[in-house]
Protein backbone atom coordinates (compact mmCIF):
# COMPACT_ATOMS: atom_id res chain seq x y z
CA UNK A 1 0.00 0.00 0.00
CA UNK A 2 1.15 3.50 -0.67
CA UNK A 3 -0.41 5.06 2.38
CA UNK A 4 -2.33 4.52 5.58
CA UNK A 5 -5.86 3.12 5.38
CA UNK A 6 -8.28 3.62 8.22
CA UNK A 7 -11.05 1.04 8.35
CA UNK A 8 -13.86 -0.40 10.30
CA UNK A 9 -14.09 -2.19 13.54
CA UNK A 10 -11.50 -4.63 14.91
CA UNK A 11 -8.03 -4.93 13.59
CA UNK A 12 -5.36 -7.18 14.95
CA UNK A 13 -2.26 -6.02 13.11
CA UNK A 14 -0.78 -2.69 12.13
CA UNK A 15 0.56 -4.03 8.86
CA UNK A 16 -2.91 -3.87 7.33
CA UNK A 17 -3.53 -0.38 8.73
CA UNK A 18 -7.30 -0.69 8.73
CA UNK A 19 -9.64 0.74 11.32
CA UNK A 20 -13.07 2.27 11.75
CA UNK A 21 -13.63 5.88 11.07
CA UNK A 22 -12.90 7.42 14.44
CA UNK A 23 -15.32 8.66 17.06
CA UNK A 24 -16.13 12.35 17.13
CA UNK A 25 -13.23 13.10 19.45
CA UNK A 26 -10.15 13.50 17.23
CA UNK A 27 -7.07 11.56 18.15
CA UNK A 28 -3.81 13.15 19.07
CA UNK A 29 -0.32 11.81 19.43
CA UNK A 30 -0.20 12.68 23.10
CA UNK A 31 -2.74 10.38 24.75
CA UNK A 32 -1.25 7.81 27.13
CA UNK A 33 -2.91 4.48 27.98
CA UNK A 34 -5.26 4.64 30.93
CA UNK A 35 -3.45 4.24 34.23
CA UNK A 36 -0.03 4.75 32.68
CA UNK A 37 2.20 7.82 32.49
CA UNK A 38 2.50 9.38 29.05
CA UNK A 39 5.58 7.74 27.50
CA UNK A 40 5.74 10.20 24.60
CA UNK A 41 6.95 13.08 26.72
CA UNK A 42 10.47 14.08 25.74
CA UNK A 43 13.20 13.79 28.35
CA UNK A 44 13.69 17.53 28.65
CA UNK A 45 9.98 18.17 29.16
CA UNK A 46 10.39 17.10 32.77
CA UNK A 47 13.68 18.89 33.34
CA UNK A 48 13.75 21.70 35.83
CA UNK A 49 14.81 25.16 34.81
CA UNK A 50 13.30 25.07 31.29
CA UNK A 51 14.79 24.28 27.91
CA UNK A 52 18.21 25.42 26.81
CA UNK A 53 18.35 27.87 23.91
CA UNK A 54 19.40 25.12 21.49
CA UNK A 55 16.67 22.77 22.68
CA UNK A 56 14.07 25.53 22.39
CA UNK A 57 15.25 26.28 18.87
CA UNK A 58 15.03 22.60 17.96
CA UNK A 59 11.53 22.34 19.39
CA UNK A 60 10.42 25.35 17.35
CA UNK A 61 11.93 23.86 14.19
CA UNK A 62 10.24 20.53 14.86
CA UNK A 63 6.85 22.18 15.33
CA UNK A 64 7.25 24.02 12.03
CA UNK A 65 8.27 20.86 10.17
CA UNK A 66 5.23 19.00 11.50
CA UNK A 67 2.86 21.60 10.04
CA UNK A 68 4.26 21.14 6.54
CA UNK A 69 4.32 17.36 6.78
CA UNK A 70 0.76 17.08 8.10
CA UNK A 71 -0.55 19.28 5.29
CA UNK A 72 1.07 16.97 2.72
CA UNK A 73 -0.81 13.84 3.87
CA UNK A 74 -3.79 13.20 1.59
CA UNK A 75 -7.03 11.51 2.62
CA UNK A 76 -9.13 9.31 0.31
CA UNK A 77 -12.60 8.38 1.62
CA UNK A 78 -14.01 4.95 0.78
CA UNK A 79 -10.69 3.50 -0.39
CA UNK A 80 -9.93 0.68 -0.87
CA UNK A 81 -13.54 -0.12 0.12
CA UNK A 82 -16.57 1.79 1.49
CA UNK A 83 -16.19 3.13 5.02
CA UNK A 84 -12.40 3.30 4.90
CA UNK A 85 -10.53 6.59 5.05
CA UNK A 86 -7.12 6.11 3.47
CA UNK A 87 -4.30 8.41 4.57
CA UNK A 88 -1.67 8.65 1.86
CA UNK A 89 1.84 9.58 3.01
CA UNK A 90 3.41 9.13 -0.43
CA UNK A 91 3.38 12.88 -1.26
CA UNK A 92 5.99 13.31 1.46
CA UNK A 93 8.37 11.00 -0.39
CA UNK A 94 7.50 12.41 -3.81
CA UNK A 95 8.77 15.86 -2.81
CA UNK A 96 12.50 16.01 -1.96
CA UNK A 97 11.98 18.96 0.40
CA UNK A 98 9.20 17.20 2.31
CA UNK A 99 11.24 13.99 2.41
CA UNK A 100 14.12 15.94 3.93
CA UNK A 101 11.69 17.58 6.38
CA UNK A 102 10.50 14.16 7.53
CA UNK A 103 14.01 12.87 8.19
CA UNK A 104 15.00 16.13 9.87
CA UNK A 105 11.91 16.04 12.12
CA UNK A 106 12.65 12.49 13.20
CA UNK A 107 16.31 13.32 13.74
CA UNK A 108 15.35 16.26 15.96
CA UNK A 109 13.12 14.03 18.05
CA UNK A 110 15.86 11.43 18.50
CA UNK A 111 18.53 13.98 19.41
CA UNK A 112 16.24 15.85 21.81
CA UNK A 113 14.89 12.75 23.52
CA UNK A 114 17.87 10.44 24.05
CA UNK A 115 21.11 11.29 25.81
CA UNK A 116 22.95 8.94 23.46
CA UNK A 117 22.14 8.09 19.86
CA UNK A 118 20.63 4.57 19.60
CA UNK A 119 22.90 1.91 18.19
CA UNK A 120 20.24 0.46 15.89
CA UNK A 121 17.12 1.63 14.07
CA UNK A 122 14.77 -1.29 13.38
CA UNK A 123 12.24 -0.78 10.56
CA UNK A 124 9.06 -2.80 10.10
CA UNK A 125 8.10 -4.46 6.82
CA UNK A 126 7.32 -2.63 4.69
CA UNK A 127 6.74 1.08 5.17
CA UNK A 128 9.29 1.31 7.96
CA UNK A 129 11.79 0.73 5.15
CA UNK A 130 10.78 4.03 3.51
CA UNK A 131 12.43 6.20 6.16
CA UNK A 132 14.16 3.90 8.65
CA UNK A 133 17.43 3.59 6.69
CA UNK A 134 17.58 7.36 6.05
CA UNK A 135 17.02 8.12 9.74
CA UNK A 136 19.67 5.58 10.74
CA UNK A 137 22.17 7.10 8.33
CA UNK A 138 21.36 10.62 9.53
CA UNK A 139 21.98 9.88 13.20
CA UNK A 140 24.83 7.41 12.67
CA UNK A 141 23.05 4.21 13.67
CA UNK A 142 22.77 0.78 12.06
CA UNK A 143 19.57 -0.17 10.25
CA UNK A 144 18.03 -3.62 10.68
CA UNK A 145 14.83 -4.77 8.93
CA UNK A 146 12.04 -6.82 10.43
CA UNK A 147 10.41 -8.92 7.69
CA UNK A 148 7.61 -11.40 7.21
CA UNK A 149 8.58 -15.01 7.88
CA UNK A 150 10.61 -16.62 5.11
CA UNK A 151 11.93 -13.40 3.56
CA UNK A 152 15.32 -13.23 5.30
CA UNK A 153 18.23 -15.67 4.73
CA UNK A 154 20.29 -17.34 7.41
CA UNK A 155 19.47 -17.95 11.08
CA UNK A 156 16.54 -15.83 12.25
CA UNK A 157 14.51 -15.18 15.38
CA UNK A 158 10.73 -15.37 15.01
CA UNK A 159 7.87 -13.63 16.82
CA UNK A 160 4.14 -14.07 16.22
CA UNK A 161 1.37 -11.46 16.23
CA UNK A 162 -2.37 -11.50 15.67
CA UNK A 163 -4.01 -10.31 12.48
CA UNK A 164 -7.68 -9.90 11.62
CA UNK A 165 -7.89 -13.38 10.15
CA UNK A 166 -5.33 -15.26 12.21
CA UNK A 167 -1.68 -15.30 13.18
CA UNK A 168 1.31 -13.96 11.27
CA UNK A 169 5.03 -13.98 11.97
CA UNK A 170 7.88 -11.47 11.89
CA UNK A 171 11.54 -12.40 11.70
CA UNK A 172 14.86 -10.69 12.29
CA UNK A 173 18.27 -12.08 11.42
CA UNK A 174 19.92 -13.47 14.53
CA UNK A 175 22.96 -11.20 14.22
CA UNK A 176 20.91 -8.06 13.48
CA UNK A 177 21.02 -6.76 17.04
CA UNK A 178 23.90 -7.47 19.39
CA UNK A 179 23.35 -8.02 23.13
CA UNK A 180 23.34 -4.69 24.95
CA UNK A 181 22.75 -2.52 21.88
CA UNK A 182 20.15 0.22 22.20
CA UNK A 183 17.32 0.10 19.66
CA UNK A 184 14.48 2.26 18.30
CA UNK A 185 11.67 0.61 16.31
CA UNK A 186 10.10 2.69 13.51
CA UNK A 187 7.05 2.30 11.28
CA UNK A 188 4.65 4.57 9.41
CA UNK A 189 1.58 3.81 11.53
CA UNK A 190 0.51 2.38 14.85
CA UNK A 191 -2.99 0.91 14.82
CA UNK A 192 -3.63 -2.05 17.13
CA UNK A 193 0.03 -2.32 18.14
CA UNK A 194 0.41 -6.03 17.38
CA UNK A 195 3.12 -5.90 14.73
CA UNK A 196 5.12 -3.26 16.59
CA UNK A 197 4.97 -5.35 19.78
CA UNK A 198 6.28 -8.33 17.81
CA UNK A 199 9.21 -6.26 16.55
CA UNK A 200 9.97 -5.17 20.11
CA UNK A 201 9.85 -8.81 21.17
CA UNK A 202 12.45 -9.70 18.55
CA UNK A 203 14.77 -6.94 19.78
CA UNK A 204 14.56 -8.34 23.31
CA UNK A 205 15.09 -11.94 22.17
CA UNK A 206 18.38 -10.84 20.64
CA UNK A 207 19.45 -9.11 23.86
CA UNK A 208 18.88 -5.53 22.71
CA UNK A 209 17.67 -2.69 24.92
CA UNK A 210 14.43 -1.29 23.50
CA UNK A 211 14.44 2.49 23.90
CA UNK A 212 11.11 3.19 22.21
CA UNK A 213 8.93 3.31 19.12
CA UNK A 214 8.54 6.04 16.51
CA UNK A 215 5.57 6.32 14.13
CA UNK A 216 4.49 8.94 11.60
CA UNK A 217 0.75 8.46 12.25
CA UNK A 218 -1.39 6.88 14.96
CA UNK A 219 -4.95 5.57 15.03
CA UNK A 220 -5.34 6.72 18.59
CA UNK A 221 -8.82 5.30 19.17
CA UNK A 222 -7.50 1.74 18.67
CA UNK A 223 -5.22 2.24 21.71
CA UNK A 224 -2.36 0.26 20.17
CA UNK A 225 0.27 1.93 22.32
CA UNK A 226 -1.19 0.15 25.36
CA UNK A 227 0.39 -3.06 23.98
CA UNK A 228 3.87 -1.55 23.83
CA UNK A 229 6.20 -1.62 26.81
CA UNK A 230 8.54 1.18 25.76
CA UNK A 231 7.93 4.90 25.11
CA UNK A 232 5.86 5.70 22.00
CA UNK A 233 6.27 8.83 19.86
CA UNK A 234 3.94 9.79 17.02
CA UNK A 235 5.24 12.54 14.76
CA UNK A 236 1.87 13.70 13.35
CA UNK A 237 -1.55 13.72 14.92
CA UNK A 238 -3.93 11.34 13.16
CA UNK A 239 -7.53 10.23 13.40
Amino acid sequence: MSGTPVESSTLHADSTAHSTLPPTKPSTSGHAPAGKPDPTTNVQDGAKGGLSASAASGSSELASLKVGLRSAVRQFPDFPSPGILFEDIMPIFADPKLHESLIRALELHVRQTYERIPDVIVGLDARGFLFGPSLALRVGASFVPVRKKGKLPGPCQTESYEKEYGQDFFQMQSDGVKPGQTVLVVDDLIATGGSAAAAGGLVKKLGGTLLGYIFILELDFLKGRAKLDAPVYTLLSSQ
